[in-house]
């Protein structure tokens, strides 16, 4: 079973991906909802808290840095 924090973070990077997703489909924001896919599959291939964190921060950055 994984460790609490994973699960926590799992499950903020889910909730905050499916609103990027939301609003880029609503603002026509491509970078966007690809950032809200992304953020809500990685917590599933990755099992490193910290880097967990790091590609969470990532992705969560990518829509303003990427604008397409």
């Amino acid at each position: 079973m994984p460790p609490p924090l994973q699960l926590f973070i799992g499950l903020v990077a889910g909730a905050v991906g499916v609103g990027y997703f939301v609003y880029g489909k609503k603002e026509s924001r491509f970078a966007a909802m690809l950032s809200g896919i992304a953020l809500c599959i990685y917590p599933y291939l990755v099992s490193s808290v910290l880097w967990l964190i790091v590609i969470g921060i990532a992705l969560l950055a990518a829509p303003f840095l990427l604008d397409f």
